[in-house]
């Protein structure tokens, strides 16, 4: 059985028979007026951070949302746009998309604002997206692509690239770990499907998404996960494991490669007013402005008294140099 075939039994069952904490951390749910959240919905929450953030979902975009858990973040989506199919779920479990029908009809019950028919449920495969080239606005999966090997992880990634349309975004909660995942565990196809030892570095993570075309990425939340620990699990060592949500613009490469933001704050606090780097970067005195990592660099490299960069925050909430 491949590792493919068992993450499939692994959430048939979970669609099935809801288990709360079956592989992910539970985190705040939105609370937005007039949002109720069926319980069952709740405990069929498998994700590891949120992918739903108001500020990409202005004038109505058409949203992709892959593996569809219990609906809850198709419900959440289906909030902001309130209108027939804006919101398209995709999953490759026909069991989860039944549950995940019952749930969002228990839904429509609970929310007056709510209808079933604003998500389009579909049967298909993240590697082969049942979509059109460049039909949705925003496209999010939510510790999912985690369980992908590598090269899967590049067809899921490019079909997630496919479909958008341009300067359309991409949003992706996944674990990561920083500390080599020892081999035993990368092959334990159980493992893998429960989102534990898929994990990798967040350079390496970030490099994949941007070797598939997305210029501009935002590293927007990093938090720890789990820990798999020696004795608990077949490990030499203690590796920490995070979570992180990402946003993956499909913005044209810039020559020089991808803005990365990984929540880095450049501040220039010199005796003129304005500062500009001549790069096209203009500061003003004692403001704080979010810089990508190629730009916090480049002003490192000035040596300037009268100029401080921050490290990585791993926080990223817009604006910016780019």
């Amino acid at each position: 059985m491949s590792y493919l075939d068992t993450t499939v039994d692994v959430y048939k069952n979970a669609a099935l028979i809801p288990d709360v904490g079956l592989c992910c951390t539970t985190t705040p749910v939105w609370q937005l007026p007039g949002l109720h959240i069926p319980s069952r919905m709740l405990e069929m929450n498998y994700g590891c951070g949120s992918t739903v953030h108001p500020r990409d979902l202005v004038r109505n975009p058409k949203v992709l949302y892959v593996g569809v858990g219990g609906g809850m973040e198709l419900l959440q989506f289906a909030y902001f746009s309130r209108s027939k199919a804006s919101v398209i779920g995709v999953d490759v479990v026909e069991e989860m998309l039944k549950s995940c029908q019952e749930n969002l009809i228990e839904a429509q019950k609970q929310n007056d604002w709510f209808s079933k028919d604003f998500v389009d449920l579909k049967y298909g495969s993240a590697l082969k997206l049942p979509l059109e080239d460049e039909s949705v606005d925003v496209a999010a999966q939510n510790c999912l692509f985690n369980i992908f090997k590598i090269e899967d992880l590049k067809k899921a990634l490019s079909e997630m690239y496919r479909v958008l349309k341009p300067h359309g975004r991409l949003i992706l909660s996944d674990p990561i770990c920083e500390s080599p995942m020892p081999a035993n565990l990368r092959e334990d196809a159980s493992l893998r499907a429960l989102c534990l030892s898929g994990a990798m570095p967040l350079q390496d993570y970030l490099k994949v998404i941007t070797d598939i075309g997305f210029g501009t990425v935002e590293v927007r939340a990093k938090r720890p996960y789990r820990i798999l620990n020696p004795g608990t699990y077949d490990t030499e060592n203690l590796l920490i494991l995070e979570s992180v949500e990402v946003c993956a613009i499909k913005d044209p490469m810039p020559e020089d490669g991808a803005c990365i933001f990984t929540g880095r704050t450049a501040i220039y606090y010199g005796t003129n007013e304005i500062f500009d780097d001549g790069k096209g970067h203009s500061m003003t005195q004692n403001q704080p402005l979010a810089v990508c990592d190629k730009t916090a660099e480049a002003l490192i490299k000035l040596e300037r008294p009268d100029l401080y960069v921050s490290e990585s925050s791993w926080f990223y909430d817009g604006g910016g140099c780019c």
